[in-house]
């Protein structure tokens, strides 16, 4: 089917023109809302054509910049041409793409890193100043002009209350029966007219099933036939086949000792090849009916559903493999019962998150003896990606979950630190540390026992010993108190060994 034809509002069809005219309508200087959540539901030829056309106004001798709002990362139509192109001045709040990243650690790109669940809030509050221009792809326009999302929310529904002018990409490649697995709520608001968030069980639906638009807003409509980009899945491998083991145990645990029931409470997986696997681990474990309450449906997921394991899975995007996007998109029919796509601010609301119970599983980069967690810079200062929506859940989630292969760079580095070189997740929001090596329950120790717990459990052997070395003296040395022994010299110092001779053994 064209995509002219789900353009089913005869007044809107007048706004359909060309990606390059479209283009033409955002100035230079504007901020730009645009959809788009890990590779799911993002523009894919407005972008382009605007990055052309960036380049084109740069080699005239006319600078031209924009500063880019998406719900996360996107594709590399979007993020990477408009990088490419030197055509982004400021970016939030999350980032994947490999040429923007290397501009934002170079400080050729302004970037907010944010928590996921705040960014609509904040928007609306006035902090990022006006939105300009809203280019959002969508599914399909209905009759009375409203319109049935794609594949990823996000913060769609904010960008287009917020924008002055609204551009839209209708995709005919995504499935027309993604038409009623939205959950568009309209009921939040700012203090003091804040509500209770209706939602009881990760299966409610509170909210519409399209966005509803002010029609004078939209001044151009492109149509598409682009499938999402996402990036394949690594198969499990050895060591995530081992941690997903160790998280299985640990919840068979919880559930014998009656402080998770037999279903488990609702899971919340973050993006990854090792999330993905504990996925695939939960498709051969012990637990039925289960549900999951997260901000984004991995390849995993989806199989837990075809498995009939999960029963439910409430997200705002899709993270596919292309072989799996392409499964989804075919059966999309079947699937809608049991998948709900809501907005980010909704999915990773911290009120819904604590008052559901969600088991919380993100990846980090690196975790210190005590529980803090880094799972966005390296050395501390380099950027990889973003906290994305990882703090959301982890502060507010029944038992918050980090895990990691306890070495990076083929065993050069340990996972396990003295401390981290940059925090994003506090010792108080970090409950359970996962490597291959073992599982570390710190709920309910001090600094000092989570210390001993993390390295005998979680360190790889050839780093435990240099570990256990340095607890060791940071308790004799603790000249400025024992409650978190640190010799911070020596603490620093640990990072600048990795850099300097590429592995500590060297010492």
């Amino acid at each position: 089917m064209s995509a002219t034809s789900r353009i089913r509002n005869e007044a809107l069809r007048s706004k359909i023109m060309s990606a390059a005219e479209a283009a033409a309508l955002i100035p230079s200087g504007s901020s730009v809302g645009m959809s788009g959540f890990t590779g799911a539901g993002y523009p894919k030829q407005v972008p382009i054509a605007l990055a052309e056309r960036i380049e084109a106004e740069r080699a005239a001798g006319n600078p031209f910049r924009i500063r880019v709002w998406t719900g996360a990362s996107t594709g590399p139509e979007l993020d990477g041409a408009l990088a490419k192109a030197d055509g982004i001045e400021f970016r939030l709040p999350y980032n994947s793409d490999p040429i923007a990243r290397e501009k934002i650690n170079k400080g050729q790109m302004e970037y907010l890193d944010m928590h996921l669940s705040q960014v609509a809030p904040v928007a609306w509050q006035g902090f990022l100043g006006p939105l300009d221009v809203a280019v959002v792809e969508v599914t399909a326009i209905r009759e009375d002009g409203s319109l049935v999302p794609s594949s990823s929310i996000g913060n769609n529904k904010t960008w287009l209350d917020r924008a002055d002018k609204i551009i839209l990409e209708v995709n005919a490649w995504q499935s027309e029966a993604l038409e009623g697995m939205h959950d568009i709520y309209y009921g939040t608001a700012l203090p003091p007219n804040r509500v209770p968030i209706p939602i009881v069980k990760a299966d409610d639906r509170i909210g519409s099933t399209c966005f509803r638009v002010d029609p004078s807003k939209i001044v151009a409509i492109v149509e598409t036939d682009i499938a999402d980009r996402n990036a394949p899945f690594s198969p499990p491998d050895e060591t995530s086949i081992t941690m997903a083991g160790h998280l299985l145990e640990f919840f068979s645990h919880e559930v014998k000792k009656g402080r998770l029931p037999q279903n488990l409470l609702p899971l919340q997986s973050g993006v990854g090849n090792i999330a993905n696997a504990v996925m695939f681990g939960l498709k051969d474990g012990p637990f039925e009916n289960m549900t999951a309450y997260t901000e984004v449906l991995q390849d995993g997921m989806l199989d837990l559903l075809d498995s009939g394991k999960l029963r439910v899975a409430s997200c705002t995007a899709f993270s596919l493999s292309p072989d799996a996007a392409s499964r989804l998109n075919n059966e999309m029919a079947d699937y809608r019962g049991r998948i709900i796509l809501r907005p980010q601010e909704i999915s990773n609301h911290p009120e819904v998150i604590r008052r559901l119970g969600c088991l919380s599983m993100n990846g980090m980069l690196e975790a210190d003896m005590y529980g803090n967690v880094n799972s966005t810079h390296v050395m501390g200062s380099r950027i990889q990606n973003g906290i994305g929506g990882s703090g959301d859940f982890a502060r507010n989630a029944f038992i918050s979950i980090f895990m990691s292969p306890s070495t990076a760079k083929g065993g050069k580095i340990s996972a396990i630190v003295p401390h981290v070189s940059h925090v994003d997740h506090i010792t108080q929001d970090v409950q359970v540390i996962v490597t291959e090596q073992g599982l570390a329950d710190l709920r309910g120790l001090s600094p000092k026992q989570r210390a001993k717990v993390i390295i005998e459990n979680c360190a790889h052997p050839t780093y435990k010993p240099m570990l256990a070395d340095y607890f060791a003296r940071a308790q004799q040395g603790g000249s400025y108190g024992l409650q978190t022994p640190m010799l911070l010299d020596e603490a620093l110092s640990w990072h600048n060994r990795f850099v300097q001779t590429g592995s500590m053994l060297a010492e």
